[in-house]
């Protein structure tokens, strides 16, 4: 894959073919965010953990903006590596789903 500053090639290389953008560009600014950094998880640095992470802070924004009041990130457990594995294998799942939709789509 070639240097594009706007279009790296993370952007570019989830097993799918699809990129994030065509699923997180009709979501909310939150859970768009979450479900990117899931997405391509270990592609842009070899830590998924730190990716996944950034996840959860978006997720535990978009919670506490549905439900004031709910606890913070700092009050919960954190996640175990087998729940960690299950994200990652939901967001390749995730795009196989979306694949046939997007079949025709500009990638």
């Amino acid at each position: 894959m070639t240097k594009d500053p706007t279009n790296p090639d993370h952007y570019r290389s989830h097993p799918s073919g699809v990129e994030c953008i065509q699923i997180t560009e009709h979501m909310g600014f939150n859970l768009g965010n979450a479900i990117k950094y899931i997405w391509r998880a270990g592609l842009k640095s070899p830590d998924p953990a730190e990716d996944l992470r950034k996840a959860r802070w978006y997720l535990d924004r978009e919670i506490a903006r549905l439900c004031p009041g709910a606890p913070a990130e700092a009050e919960m457990a954190p996640a175990p590596a087998e729940d960690i594995t299950a994200v990652e294998g939901a967001a390749v799942r995730l795009a196989e789903l979306a694949a046939p939709a997007l079949d025709g789509a500009d990638r």
